[in-house]
């Protein structure tokens, strides 16, 4: 695992919602970040909109030599993009790949890999090397833009991953948006956290509030 640069390079494959809001915040934080996407032409668009430095470039220069890779993409289109950046040859290789994919059935939350099986687990698989990270997958977009409140705490960003060196990466970069990390536990954890949103969203989606559904439970000193 490559040691974290004070100042990071990081990769972002995709240019919606979550692309902007993230790559808007590390590049607030110092960081140095290049888009990419299935689209040069939305690629660029994306990186003169977040300005300072953002460079637009393929999706193989977008994972070389970089501290961090977040997979912004639908999950319909993750492998694809995964693909099109050359991860089964090794690119993401010792690379933390941040996965906030949610494959769950639209409108009604149910995941669509199979039994037992963690999106980010699959993902890892087709991205030999790379320490796949599962992270960001709860909050809309809008959370890492929108100005925290006097005195408000930070959400937390539950993660799961199996090398210690990426989830403190991924760690930095959460609080470099104003979260609070929060580890679950390996990444065959993950299929928990991706449980977790297909919850939030069955729920959301059927007239509930979802914050209404989960007790508060105080944190256990360890």
């Amino acid at each position: 695992m490559r040691q974290r640069r004070t100042r990071m390079r990081i990769g972002i494959l995709g240019t919606g919602t979550l692309a902007g809001a993230l790559g808007e915040g590390w590049l607030r934080a110092g960081h140095e970040v290049a888009v990419a996407g299935r689209s040069p032409d939305k690629a660029r668009l994306l990186a003169e909109r977040l300005g300072g430095g953002a460079r637009a470039v393929a999706p193989r220069e977008a994972v070389a030599d970089r501290d961090a890779v977040l997979l912004a993409v639908t999950w319909q289109g993750a492998e694809d993009m995964l693909r099109g950046a050359g991860a089964a040859d090794g690119a993401l290789a010792g690379t933390a790949l941040i996965d906030p994919t949610n494959a769950v059935e639209h409108g009604v939350g149910v995941l669509t890999t199979g039994p037992g099986e963690a999106m980010a687990q699959r993902l890892a698989r087709q991205s030999p090397g790379a320490h796949v990270v599962k992270a960001f997958h709860l909050f809309p977009a809008d959370q890492w833009t929108s100005p925290r409140a006097a005195g408000e705490p930070p959400v937390t960003v539950a993660m799961c991953g199996d090398d210690a060196e990426a989830l403190r990466v991924v760690g930095q970069l959460v609080r470099d948006v104003g979260g609070a990390p929060a580890v679950l536990g390996p990444l065959d954890r993950a299929r928990q956290l991706e449980e977790v949103a297909g919850f939030v969203i069955g729920l959301a989606f059927g007239g509930a509030d979802p914050n209404s559904a989960i007790p508060r439970v105080p944190s256990v000193a360890a």
